[in-house]
């Protein structure tokens, strides 16, 4: 069997969370399914902490084309090589396509759909084509948790329920559960000069992300004295909107003790989290939620919001605050620096929750879903 599959994203610079699944799958792929042959699709050249290990049976095929890349170029070569299945692991589709060719594709999350407001008019016009394109054209749908499938069923009612399929990501086991290297810790965070305890945030700097409560609880948390060594980091790239997130933090009297160091190597978020007092995603919507298995993993408490996907994802293991309310944050944050025994109760409930996790297991998932098309 003939496996295609649109890898372009990972030739990007920027890393987030669709690009780390990508990447984990094809981590996955060849040695999980020998027998089958895998076309790997992309624009130019891959980014070096992205791109695919080397299996006997992965044939990495560059095609190079300025615009509308999947529709002409992608596109044209699957008439050349005639795979047998196509995997699209974003909500975008070749337009034209063999009639013999399946198709399978991602819809992670619709957050277009519920805050249409924090895209550009482009961009939400491009999303909502593709993805009306991609679900009604496609033979199969992976969703990454019931809570986006119930989305794509209430925007698409048209879409029958026995199309989609839902498949849990994973998480880096490598990076995130392994044993803590103090050193390292310490190396990172001069590095980055974080000096004293740290809550931690790490993801996109844009609006959806609701860094401004997050902030906004720190610095209630910061007007106690005893918190005077503490830090809040706020770790990740730049994206939709960030500015108004700078902005905040420059008229913040706590400014000093709020980081943005922006982009982490992949090799130093794991001794970045494990060094955390608290891991803080007070994200408005997720698809799913990796940063929250991956501080379970590293045996660091969660607080997160009680939206979306993120009670299914974390289960009994964290803390949560409805996604506008302050008060509530800053109490659960307080709470865990301040009472060992809720700490410890979350970290060990946390690391039962994450065994339920794996990237190999969304693998052998995503392998079936394909060959099954």
């Amino acid at each position: 069997m003939k496996i295609a599959i649109q890898a372009a994203d990972l030739d990007h610079a920027r890393i987030d969370g669709t690009r780390v699944y990508i990447k984990n799958l094809l981590k996955h792929f060849g040695a999980l399914d020998p027998a089958d042959d895998f076309l790997i699709y992309h624009k130019n050249e891959f980014n070096p902490e992205l791109a695919p290990p080397n299996f006997p049976n992965y044939k990495t095929i560059k095609k190079s084309w300025p615009l509308f890349w999947t529709q002409i170029r992608l596109s044209s070569a699957l008439w050349r090589e005639k795979p047998d299945v196509l995997w699209m692991p974003m909500h975008n589709i070749p337009l034209l396509r063999s009639g013999k060719l399946k198709t399978v594709v991602t819809i992670h999350d619709l957050a277009f759909k519920y805050f249409p407001e924090m895209f550009t008019k482009v961009e939400l016009w491009k999303l909502n084509f593709l993805a009306r394109m991609a679900i009604s054209r496609c033979d199969k749908i992976i969703t990454i948790s019931q809570s986006s499938k119930k989305d794509i069923l209430k925007f698409y009612p048209d879409v029958s329920e026995d199309k989609i399929a839902v498949i849990y990501h994973g998480f880096d086991q490598e990076m995130f559960a392994c044993e803590r290297s103090l050193l390292e810790e310490k190396k990172l965070k001069k590095d980055l000069k974080i000096f004293g305890k740290y809550i931690l945030y790490l993801g996109a700097i844009q609006p959806r992300k609701n860094l401004a409560v997050l902030i906004s609880a720190f610095e209630k948390i910061k007007a106690d004295e005893k918190a005077a060594d503490l830090k809040l980091v706020l770790a990740g790239e730049k994206a939709w909107l960030w500015k108004d997130v700078f902005k905040q933090i420059e008229k913040s009297p706590y400014r000093k003790d709020i980081l943005t160091p922006g982009r982490i190597k992949f090799e130093s978020i794991g001794h970045l989290m494990r060094g955390a007092e608290i891991f803080c995603f007070p994200s408005l919507y997720e698809g799913f939620g990796i940063p929250v298995l991956e501080a379970f993993a590293a045996g660091v408490p969660v607080v997160c919001t009680d939206n979306s996907s993120l009670p299914e994802v974390a289960g009994e293991a964290a803390l949560y605050f409805s996604g506008e309310d302050v008060t509530q944050l800053t109490k659960n944050l307080k709470n865990i620096l301040v009472d060992q025994d809720l700490r410890n109760s979350l970290i060990a409930k946390g690391k039962q929750q994450a065994a339920k996790f794996s990237w190999e297991k969304c693998a052998r998932e995503t392998l079936e879903c394909l060959k099954n098309a």
